[in-house]
């Protein structure tokens, strides 16, 4: 993996959010809307980050807006010295290539089960199967996320190497956000 040849460097605040994961400590930053227009897409890509010397690599999610949030964990503020509240200077630059994702299990199950939807799924770049991926997770029912799973098999299946009908950055349906912060 390479990055692209120009970091982008911006400071903003760091949230808290208002319903964190179980008692999962985290915090996120909101990506100013110039700076996600400098990325080459609104939905998700994965970029080179470094916040207090500390470096990362982090898939910034799509906000809904046209823009990006970022999710930092626990372990990465300690090591950085920020909790919540303070002012940041966050420096990220996107990778020239994006990275394998990590496919969620039953999805694997169900590709592993249909061999012709498992060929088509290989022979798909990363960011069609990150697409696809984020597809299925943003299901927000596991009712709607198996249907969408048997669905993407079926497609696949069918030789369609890119989900139809989704829009990963969320602003025409609506179905991605960043986090609501915590007073």
């Amino acid at each position: 993996m390479t990055e692209s040849a120009t970091p982008i460097t911006f400071s903003a605040t760091l949230q808290r959010p208002a319903k964190p994961d179980g008692d999962a400590f985290w915090a996120f930053v909101l990506l100013p809307k110039e700076i996600s227009e400098q990325l080459s897409r609104r939905g998700r890509v994965t970029v080179a980050a470094s916040l207090n010397e500390q470096n990362f690599q982090v898939t910034l999610e799509p906000d809904g807006q046209l823009s990006h949030w970022l999710r930092l964990s626990r372990q990465l503020c300690e090591m950085a010295g920020v909790q919540a509240g303070d002012s940041v200077s966050l420096e990220v630059m996107q990778l020239s290539q994006e990275p394998e994702p990590e496919v969620p299990a039953d999805l694997h199950e169900a590709l592993q089960a249909a061999p012709a939807a498992l060929a088509v799924w290989n022979g798909t770049t990363p960011l069609a199967r990150l697409d696809w991926i984020h597809w299925i997770t943003s299901a927000k029912q596991l009712k709607t996320r198996s249907k969408r799973i048997n669905d993407a098999c079926d497609m696949l299946a069918s030789g369609k190497q890119r989900v139809c009908c989704f829009d990963p950055s969320g602003y025409y349906s609506k179905a991605f956000c960043a986090p609501a912060a915590a007073d």
